[in-house]
């Protein structure tokens, strides 16, 4: 069978082509691969290398990671490698410009998604993430990424999750001192109680006289990592638990949308909260976006205020955090969360005698009525109950407080729009200067006092009034008695004096507050980290020690929790791992003899595995530690610049800028408290890239139908004849638009792809894919390939003369600007200057060996395929990922004239071309000497000469 022959091709059978682009991508990967091209040296350690590795070592490093990716079976569409490849750019260009480069990629494979891909196949979430992960692995050789393979690993290793065990147990086996404010060993704080040093709390026995019991519970109240009933978002639908951030805005889980409810269980905490003040303050170190750390501040949520204590009967009191403390005389009733602790205690048997009948919600009793409110607070989300709804619910327990600062009675209610996870847990309402506590007060007929005069007119009784006053503008009135008066100051007076009242009385004091939550670590998962923790008979945790690390997952014949219908709040978690009765419960000997033990149960969050892995990266066959300290110090220590150490270079999506970095960030700073890292700041440069967006085309239904059908025609799109919409969004296989980067591999090659993804737009920022635009950065690499080889016989066509002026200065001023572009992460305008030298080379008769050879080390981070077979081409040894980035000369880099713009009354009246060094007098003068200048003026006279050389002169006639 004869093939047909493309006439171009066999008249060029050298063109650099898709074929040929294949061919040399494989040539060069597979010796990247084999020549350690990319192998970073440590300066200790199995990683530290022979001679030329330890001269690496000694260079300045550059740790450059990609925030960890989820091998997903769908494999990589072309928007995935965004990021991938801006790191590869920039560590090529590191690398060329003197330093000892760090880049490598792992797998975060623990999770959600495999979990359910094993609950729908019965594939085994190891197998088929297995799977995953090498079929990411090709599609990412392909693209040419020069990772430091030695150091790649997974998060389901189990010499990986070892370690992240080993971590957990150094959180457990801490607690925060505050008067040093950092972690230290729980050793050191039993040593305390059994000294007396520090005494057990009030109502607790001395330490010797405390049960085991009683003990672990106390260090319970301090440890880092944590135990406890609280709490928790309920997702019956996905049968887990979840963290408040993994719960979106409209109170759904942000996997799978399904309703999340309150409930009480049992679960793991971190105590992320000791670290608030730390973790904001660190920000300041940090070259993150602002918007980022605004993130995080806001989730922090730090405010002023202070503590008051409002008495209930003789033995109990309702502490509130408020930062309104000069409002006090103005609060005329308390509102509980309905899941706050206290308020089972509060509930008499019947009414009170004067309670009124709106207060009851129709119950008999305060028991009926909170009972019945709560299970339908319990079905409410955290959005919903904070909403601004025009109806405020509650309903009275039957208890009075005592306001201190005036001593009335105020009835104590509970209400969905206070949460039990923020502050206290309660508040004093001051309807007068609260939109909702005034909305509350009307809706339940509550007094309404006025303590702060309003400004606006509207006058001081509030029953005139539509809303709540609110300012810090204003003085107070009304706010006197027990021996403080308010009345005259001000705001920020008011508050002062009412908190030294409080202090002096022992009622109150001035504190933070923050927004911050400890982080809920346990998830009902099969798929995830086993907790390193047992327990005996008695239900006290015990941690195993490290020479039973790692504490394998088992293998089980059902991976699925038990799940519910999403909608049920009254259900509680059944964990797979909790029907695996062999693996429960054992024997272990854990010093004190063999004893029966059982295992937990749950599993850590699909989040633990990437709270850490920069570590792991820098020493990852280390058996004895977690990571080597000289390594460590190496790679990520403090320095000038970078106080808090870190990676150099951090690249990922804006969507993590809560869950992963907070996380982050705080183990960092635990395990630099306990001396295990120099870093208390995992990342020092973050940058977010934007996303590859593409065209989703939706029919009549709304349904996505696939892109590549689309037919355009007439100003119009359409689907096998049926118009159907375009809009802008994501691309992935559910909205049929995604593009595989291995179809334009094949059909342009990786090179092309890297240019073309780079050339789109600045990195930060979103954009559009076009498959169609893709062929401009094709011919890029088709005219730079025909300005060395000629395509006919392959033959390698530059010539040793000297280049001439014109474009040493075009060679020299790309070279500066491509490299500052490049190390500004600024890539786009990169491949302009070079495809602006690149077009300029073309019209050369005959293309000089200096020029070519530095064409091609211009476009060796960006396209490193063409750059190696080139660089061979043209006779050179050694990989060009190795070679030293040019230097720009810098007399060819400033401009031999430039045109000076000279102007009267703001009107242009002659162009003077000068060279780019001259001076303001000297310019000055040539422009009043100019004779259109002259002629201009007509003899007037000069008031004033402005002059910006070297392109301005501005003058203004007398």
């Amino acid at each position: 069978m004869s093939q047909t022959v493309n006439p171009a091709e066999s008249a060029a059978p050298h063109r650099y082509t898709a074929a040929l682009a294949a061919d040399i991508e494989a040539r060069w990967q597979d010796f990247w691969e084999k020549d350690g091209t990319y192998e970073a040296p440590n300066p200790v350690g199995d990683l530290s290398g022979d001679g030329a590795q330890a001269e690496l070592a000694s260079r300045p490093k550059r740790f450059i990671m990609d925030m960890f990716p989820y091998p997903s079976g769908a494999g990589l569409h072309v928007g995935h490698p965004l990021g991938y490849i801006a790191t590869d750019v920039y560590a090529r260009h590191q690398r060329m410009t003197g330093h000892n480069v760090l880049h490598t990629l792992g797998f975060d494979a623990f999770g959600l998604p495999a979990e359910q891909y094993a609950v729908q196949t019965g594939t085994h979430p190891r197998v088929s993430t297995e799977a995953n992960i090498e079929n990411m692995k090709a599609q990412l050789r392909r693209l040419g990424l020069g990772h430091d393979r030695r150091r790649s690993f997974a998060t389901i290793d189990p010499d990986y999750y070892r370690w992240t065990q080993w971590i957990f147990l150094q959180i457990f086996n801490s607690w925060y001192d505050t008067e040093v404010e950092r972690a230290r060993p729980i050793d050191e704080l039993v040593k305390q109680f059994e000294s007396g040093d520090r005494p057990t709390p009030d109502g607790l026995a001395p330490w010797a006289e405390l049960s085991a019991a009683e003990r672990a519970d106390l260090l319970g109240e301090y440890r880092l990592a944590y135990a406890s009933d609280a709490p928790v978002n309920w997702c019956p639908g996905l049968g887990t638990v979840l963290a408040n951030e993994e719960v979106t805005a409209e109170g759904r889980s942000e996997r799978g949308n399904f309703p999340v409810f309150k409930a009480n269980l049992r679960q793991w905490n971190m105590r992320i909260t000791a670290y608030a003040e730390r973790l904001l303050n660190d920000l300041e170190g940090l070259d993150w976006p602002e918007a980022i750390k605004l993130q995080q501040r806001n989730w922090i949520g730090r405010s002023e205020g202070a503590r008051v204590d409002f008495p209930v009967g003789e033995d109990r009191h309702i502490t509130v955090f408020t930062t309104r403390q000069d409002t006090l005389f103005g609060a005329t009733y308390m509102v509980l969360a309905p899941e706050h602790p206290l308020v089972d205690e509060l509930l008499p048997e019947v009414w009170p005698a004067d309670t009124h009948e709106v207060w009851t919600g129709g119950h008999r009793s305060p028991a009926a009525a909170v009972a019945e409110y709560r299970r339908r607070a319990a079905a409410k989300s955290d959005v919903e109950r904070q909403a601004d709804a025009k109806e405020k619910t509650g309903v009275f327990t039957g208890a009075y407080a005592l306001n201190p600062v005036s001593g009335e009675r105020v009835p104590v209610f509970i209400a969905d729009y206070v949460l039990m996870g923020y502050g206290t847990g309660a508040i004093m309402a001051v309807p007068a200067h609260d939109s909702r506590d005034f909305a509350f007060a009307r809706a339940f007929e509550l007094p309404v006092r006025c303590v702060v005069e309003p400004v606006d007119g509207r006058g001081t009784d509030p029953a005139a009034w539509d809303d709540a006053f609110d300012s810090y503008d204003a003085k107070l009135i009304n706010s006197s008695g027990e021996g403080l008066s308010l009345d005259g100051l001000d705001v920020p007076a008011a508050k002062a004096a009412v908190t030294e009242w409080l202090v002096e009385r022992g009622i109150g004091e001035g504190t933070v507050n923050y927004r911050l939550r400890d982080w809920l670590f346990s998830r009902q998962r099969y798929w995830g980290e086993p907790f390193p923790i047992v327990y005996d008979e008695d239900g006290i945790a015990h941690p195993l020690p490290e020479s039973m690390l790692p504490l394998e997952l088992p293998e089980v014949e059902d991976y699925s929790p038990r799940t519910f219908d999403p909608d049920d709040s009254d259900t509680s978690p059944e964990t797979p791992l909790s029907r695996n009765e062999e693996w429960v419960n054992v024997t272990l000997d854990l010093g004190d003899g063999p004893k029966r033990y059982r295992r937990e149960t749950n599993t850590m969050p699909n989040w633990a595995g990437s709270c850490w892995y920069e570590f792991r990266y820098l020493d990852p066959h280390n058996n004895e530690r977690l990571v080597d300290p000289e390594i460590e110090r190496y790679w990520m220590g403090p320095r000038d610049g970078m106080p808090h150490g870190g990676v150099d270079l951090y690249v990922g999506g804006a969507e993590h800028a809560v869950l992963h970095l907070l996380y982050a960030r705080f183990w960092s700073k635990v395990l630099y408290d306990l001396g295990h890292v120099s870093s208390p700041e995992p990342f020092h440069k973050l940058f977010n890239q934007g996303m590859i967006q593409a065209y989703v085309y939706r029919d009549e239904r709304g349904f996505p139908v696939p892109a590549v059908e689309i037919e355009e025609r007439d100003g119009g799109y359409f689907h096998e004849g049926r118009p159907v919409k375009r809009e802008l969004g994501k691309m992935g296989k559910s909205l049929k638009n995604a593009v595989t980067p291995d179809e334009i591999c094949a059909e342009y090659g990786a090179d092309t792809l890297r240019l073309y993804e780079m050339a789109m737009g600045p990195l930060d920022v979103s954009r559009p894919w076009d498959t169609r635009a893709v062929v401009g950065q094709y011919r890029l690499l088709q005219r730079l390939w025909r300005n060395v080889v000629d395509e006919a016989s392959g033959e390698v066509t530059v010539v040793d003369d000297e280049p001439d002026e014109a474009t040493l200065r075009a060679v020299h001023k790309a070279i500066d600007g491509v490299g500052q572009d490049l190390g500004n992460l600024r890539f786009n305008t990169a491949i302009a200057k070079i495809t602006e030298l690149n077009n300029h080379v073309t019209k050369l008769p005959r293309v000089p060996r200096t020029v070519a050879e530095a064409l091609v080390l211009l476009v060796a981070p960006l396209a490193p395929h063409i750059a190696e077979e080139l660089w061979h081409r043209l006779g050179r040894e050694g990989s060009v990922t190795r070679a030293d980035f040019p230097v720009a000369d810098p007399a060819y880099v400033v401009d031999e004239a430039v045109t000076c713009v000279v102007q009267i009354k703001g009107k242009v009246k002659a162009r003077l071309e000068v060279s780019p060094q001259i001076g303001d007098e000297e310019l000055e003068a040539r422009a009043l000497a100019e004779p259109a200048v002259v002629a201009a003026l007509g003899g007037a006279g000069i008031r004033k000469v402005i002059v910006r050389a070297p392109k301005l002169v501005n003058i203004v006639p007398a």
